[in-house]
């Protein structure tokens, strides 16, 4: 048995098929004719980025599908599907490994003031730093508040006096089947932040100060956005607009 159809049996409400929508194939027929479309959908474009194009595909081995790869953080899937409209072809798509507790998105709000804790993170995907929320994945097994408890130590070495959860967010709903879970915590201080982590420097900011680093393009983590626009619905942003920007 191969290690998709293991998946298929042990995990079935990953491939549960609705009516009308995208549908999964099983069939070995329909998945190799939705391979071979994939593949006819897959020609160069023309001019410079057409040749690029074809440079890159030479490199890399025939379209796969199935389990791309899996590790502890995520499971990376090509799938041969049916779309609405009858076209065959692949779609990829990233999970949580199965049984994973939600990851976590955390606004620390420090003193009575309640001024946001951002953090300067260096992303590897990216390959530049960002101004973000402390977050990171959950521990299998714990609750949101424990892997509110356990990121913050980690990444600033702080402690949360309050754990106020903000609702779930899914990030891209187009490609990763995660969700996450987003919070405000308020904490009396923090200590170095983690350089393990590629995280730069930690600073407070007023939560005018934050909105407008969202205005003009100093933050553009989604995961950061989402969750100050939670905590200013939940009214834990104080109103003025007053102050500098960093």
């Amino acid at each position: 048995m191969s290690r998709y159809e293991a998946l298929r049996r042990a995990v079935p409400e990953w491939f549960r098929n609705d009516p009308g929508e995208i549908e999964i194939l099983t069939e070995p027929a329909s998945v190799r004719r939705a391979r071979r479309a994939a593949a006819a959908a897959g020609q160069s474009p023309q001019g410079r980025a057409g040749a690029l194009w074809a440079r890159l595909r030479a490199a890399v081995r025939p379209v796969r599908t199935g389990v791309i790869s899996a590790n502890r953080y995520l499971w990376y899937l090509r799938d041969p599907v049916r779309f609405p409209d009858g076209r065959l072809g692949l779609y990829d798509r990233l999970l949580p490994p199965p049984g994973a507790s939600p990851g976590v998105v955390v606004l620390p709000l420090l003193g009575p003031g309640g001024k946001v804790v951002l953090i300067e993170h260096y992303r590897h995907a990216t390959r530049r730093r960002h101004w973000e929320a402390v977050r990171g994945f959950g521990d299998p097994g714990a609750t949101g508040e424990e892997n509110v408890t356990r990121e913050l130590g980690e990444e600033i070495a702080a402690t949360p006096t309050e754990v106020i959860a903000l609702g779930d967010v899914h990030p891209d709903t187009g490609l990763l089947a995660h969700r996450v879970q987003l919070y405000a915590a308020r904490v009396d201080g923090f200590g170095d932040p983690e350089k393990g982590e590629a995280i730069g420097r930690v600073v407070t900011v007023t939560p005018a100060e934050a909105e407008a680093m969202v205005a003009d393009g100093r933050i553009t983590d989604g995961f950061t956005v989402a969750t100050l626009y939670r905590a200013r619905l939940a009214g834990l942003l104080a109103t003025d607009r007053e102050g500098g920007a960093i």
